[in-house]
């Protein structure tokens, strides 16, 4: 299998993580689900820092972040397929 640029953690999680120091726009990038070791392509849309995460779908507002299989927060700006995921974009439902 090729380098591992990024890692989802349960098949239906719409995010994955950056495990590489950074990820470039529009890089191709190799994604390894662990749930049942398969794995994926996604090209990166915007820089991408390492631990960060990135969407694997397309996200409306409203739409609920997937990762490790849990909700982890609320889409409050869309997200195309391939960007970043973080503050400027999800919130926790918590808050």
């Amino acid at each position: 299998m090729a380098n591992t640029d990024v890692i989802i953690h349960d098949e239906k999680d719409n995010v994955g993580v950056v495990v590489i120091e950074k990820v470039t726009p529009n890089q191709d990038c190799n994604c390894w689900i662990m749930e049942n070791d398969k794995s994926a392509k996604i090209q990166s849309k915007s820089e991408i820092p390492l631990g960060h995460k990135i969407a694997m779908i397309d996200l409306k507002e409203g739409d609920t972040i997937l990762k490790y299989g849990h909700d982890i927060g609320k889409v409050v700006k869309h997200i195309n397929k391939g960007e970043h995921v973080h503050v400027h974009n999800v919130k926790t439902k918590k808050w």
